[in-house]
């Protein structure tokens, strides 16, 4: 059996990261939102495209997929949706996706909340998630309901804890002070605040981490957490059921 597949950060636009999964040889890129960094690592590694994953309709997932696939006419797996005219091969929940080239085979789920066609790719030990779940975080609700949201985020962290999540956004030193109003007294996201400094300190990416991490740190997989759930007490929400905690968790993240 071939080794296993390196997985490389390959930052873009403001703060996105693109995934290429590569094995010395060959190359999948996960939500490429541009496409000369991606040309850029391919020619410096060597490496030639196979393949093009893609999570979400976003165009800061997907406007780099044209230009690509005009240097390598590749497929394009995601969920087919009218505004994403990018897609040729088109994955539902349930589907497997087997990259013979990277002895690897993805487990796909549908993933709604943030947008209606958002999917997730899942192999052993590896979620890519575009814009659901992000380090102490989670994606906005642009389409679908809350609980759509939540239910999503609930199948994402029921995971093994070893998993490895490998978000599109840098967006984990933004999300820490909200966890922390969230916890003030919880001692996992007060070392993820000092290890996320001292990472972007180094310029280095907090990205991948671990649903265990994202269980101890992020406020939305701990809805029903005592000192969270005394924190939106304090602020007035009376009903303290796992989806209003989540709906007032979400609205207060977009105030705060």
């Amino acid at each position: 059996m071939s080794a296993k597949p390196e997985i490389t950060a390959i930052p873009a636009l403001y703060d996105n990261y693109i995934w290429a999964i590569h094995d010395g040889s060959h190359a999948v890129i996960v939500d490429p939102g541009e496409a000369r960094p991606v040309l850029a690592f391919l020619k410096a590694r060597d490496l030639t495209l196979k393949a093009i994953l893609c999570t979400h309709r976003h165009h800061d997932h997907v406007d780099g997929i044209a230009e690509l696939r005009g240097v390598y006419n590749v497929p394009v797996y995601g969920r087919s949706h009218p505004n994403n005219p990018h897609i040729t091969r088109d994955l539902r929940e349930g589907d497997r996706l087997r990259l013979d080239v990277l002895d690897t085979v993805f487990d796909i789920i549908e993933i709604p909340g943030h947008l209606d066609d958002h999917i997730a790719f899942i192999a052993p030990q590896m979620l890519f998630c575009g814009d659901v779940m992000f380090g102490a975080g989670c994606g906005k609700n642009f389409e679908g309901t809350l609980a759509q949201l939540h239910h999503s985020l609930q199948r994402l962290a029921a995971l093994p804890d070893d998993t490895r999540v490998y978000c599109a956004h840098e967006y984990t030193a933004y999300n820490l002070p909200f966890a922390l109003a969230c916890e003030p007294d919880n001692a996992d996201i007060q070392q993820r605040i000092a290890e996320t400094r001292r990472l972007r300190a180094a310029n280095l990416p907090t990205v991948p981490f671990t649903i265990a991490l994202e269980k101890a740190t992020n406020p939305y997989l701990r809805c029903t957490r005592p000192e969270l759930i005394q924190t939106l007490r304090a602020q007035g929400l009376a009903d303290t059921s796992e989806l209003a905690v989540f709906t007032a968790l979400r609205e207060w993240r977009d105030h705060f």
